[in-house]
């Protein structure tokens, strides 16, 4: 008796649903999409909710998903900090402003720094 998951299906659509593309990265991953184009990225610090540990938050990247990740991993290397990604926000361990505007603004965005 054959398995119940290989048996043949078919279908009445006259052609197969192609895949969903994903977006072409660059040839550095890290480094601004198009669609980023002028938007600023800021950088500030935030120490609420944290117990007293202070973190470098950047907002402002317009990247997909596999962007930020690539770029949160370069930021991580260069800097020799932990971090990570909370929804459209990076998150880099310690007060790290100064160096992450030089790094992104190095990458090719026009990074910022906000807050005192």
């Amino acid at each position: 008796m054959p398995d119940k998951k290989s048996r043949t299906v078919y279908s009445t659509d006259p052609e197969p649903e192609q895949p969903a593309k994903t977006p072409e990265l660059p040839k550095n991953p890290a480094a601004p999409f198009a669609i980023q184009g002028s938007q600023p990225v800021r950088v500030r610090l935030e120490r609420k909710g944290r117990g007293g540990k202070t973190v470098s938050i950047i907002e402002g990247i317009l990247s997909p998903k596999i962007g930020k990740e690539a770029l949160l991993k370069h930021l991580k290397n260069k800097l020799g900090s932990g971090g990570t990604i909370q929804g459209d926000l990076l998150e880099i361990q310690g007060d790290q402003r100064d160096r992450l505007v030089e790094v992104l603004n190095e990458l090719g965005y026009k990074a910022k720094k906000a807050g005192g």
